[in-house]
């Protein structure tokens, strides 16, 4: 039990165990769900990025590995569009196979198993997670479509520029990235926090992991897998164990080592992100394969991170 990797994952699994029965048994009702998200990405979520980055100074930040993980989800990203088609599925999916889940499931089990030095290679990662990948998505479906309604005789030409600029802006002023820059911003002013202030951020920080953790076993419980299931375990594979080999065999390519290149690799490993659904309900195309491969995803992430984090241990 003293195994770091079973000591970070198993308070994990059995907060999402948790939510999962308090779904199943009806203590937490489906209607409440949304209001339980936004509680935790609206309050908890901005309280623990604010604080955690209010005492970062910039010159401490590595972006070298954040770098080297986009390149391995870019690489990524392009093969599956090859392999799906350069069409609406295909971008979705290409999607869902690089995007991580790095905010409800990676900031509690980074900060478990790595500390407060681990969570800040996170947030440097996190600042422009979404920004990226999600514009990167917004640019190649668009174009997609576009071409699609040109083919069926439509014409009806988007202003890609204004379409790009919305997803840039989305991607900074949210509940998630807007935080941790704010937080730097104040950190190199070489102010403190007062204690009034302090405290009350403390504790939403320190409720974020828990309640964020028994959300995603409450929201297990509203997913139909069923005729998804081979799809879904496909795409799942590709994300939880593809991605993050491809980051680890680029990250040591290069010579990079210790904990900036262990955050990495296991934040690849951990399953899709929400957002890709939103994408997928956006554009109306695979929501039924990607609301399962999000379920199926998350829950061969018990088995699938601890195998990574445990290799990980041994090859970093």
């Amino acid at each position: 039990m003293n195994n770091p990797v079973f000591s970070s994952l198993l308070p994990v699994v059995l907060l999402i165990s948790i939510g999962f029965v308090a779904g199943r048994a009806g203590w937490v009702r489906a209607e409440a769900i949304k209001d339980l998200s936004n509680l935790v990405f609206m309050v908890l979520t901005p309280a623990l990025l604010f604080r955690t980055m209010s005492t970062v100074h910039v010159e401490q930040l590595n972006f070298k590995p954040v770098a080297m993980y986009f390149v391995a989800a870019l690489l990524l990203f392009g093969g599956m569009l090859l392999w799906q088609g350069a069409n609406r599925r295909g971008a979705v999916l290409a999607l869902a196979g690089t995007f991580s889940n790095t905010v409800m499931i990676g900031i509690p089990l980074v900060g478990l198993a790595y500390g407060q030095a681990g969570l800040v290679t996170l947030f440097t990662l996190i600042s422009v997670h979404a920004l990226v990948l999600l514009t990167l998505a917004t640019i190649v479906l668009e174009m997609v479509a576009a071409r699609e309604e040109r083919a069926a005789g439509q014409g009806g030409q988007r202003p890609m520029a204004l379409t790009v600029l919305a997803a840039v802006k989305s991607g900074i002023i949210h509940p998630v990235p807007l935080p941790i820059m704010v937080g730097l911003l104040f950190a190199q002013t070489g102010l403190s926090l007062p204690e009034v202030v302090d405290k009350p951020l403390h504790l939403l920080g320190s409720a974020f992991g828990p309640v964020a953790l028994v959300l995603v076993g409450v929201t297990l419980t509203q997913v139909q897998v069923g005729p998804h299931l081979r799809g879904a375990l496909g795409l799942s594979l590709l994300k939880n164990l593809a991605l993050p080999g491809l980051v680890a065999a680029l990250g040591l390519s290069l010579g990079m080592a210790g904990l900036p290149l262990t955050v990495m690799i296991v934040t690849a490993s951990l399953p899709i992100g929400a957002n890709v659904f939103l994408f997928a309900q956006r554009y109306e195309v695979a929501q039924d394969l990607v609301t399962a491969s999000m379920a199926v995803s998350t829950v061969l992430g018990l088995a699938t991170i601890t195998l990574v984090m445990s290799l990980v241990g041994w090859l970093v």
